[in-house]
């Protein structure tokens, strides 16, 4: 089933963000290359494709997992966590509509 995995940084966390980018999308990869990634990006903190310093408020991350469980565990161990980037993680399944293919 696929999964929502909503995050909301810390204000200030853009450096932390930074810094773990490379195993953050390690992570990333992974799920795409398993085919279990539908999308993954992050929210800029202003109406900006690049935002500079103001940063991103959070990420979005859809992706196949099992179950719930384990869902939220991937969750918990990705690398802006340790980092201290996300100051909020929230997991739902999520069913995907459209596009249909």
């Amino acid at each position: 089933m696929w999964y929502a995995i909503h995050c909301t940084d810390h204000p200030g966390s853009l450096a932390a963000r930074k810094a773990a980018r490379p195993p953050h999308l390690a992570r990333l990869q992974q799920l795409l290359d398993e085919g279990r990634l539908l999308l993954a990006g992050p929210f800029p903190a202003i109406d900006a494709e690049d935002p500079g310093p103001a940063g991103f408020s959070g990420s979005l991350i859809v992706a196949e997992f099992d179950s719930l469980a384990a869902a939220q565990a991937w969750a918990a161990a990705d690398p802006y966590m340790a980092a201290g980037v996300y100051r909020e993680v929230s997991v739902k399944p999520f069913r995907k509509t459209l596009p249909a293919a």
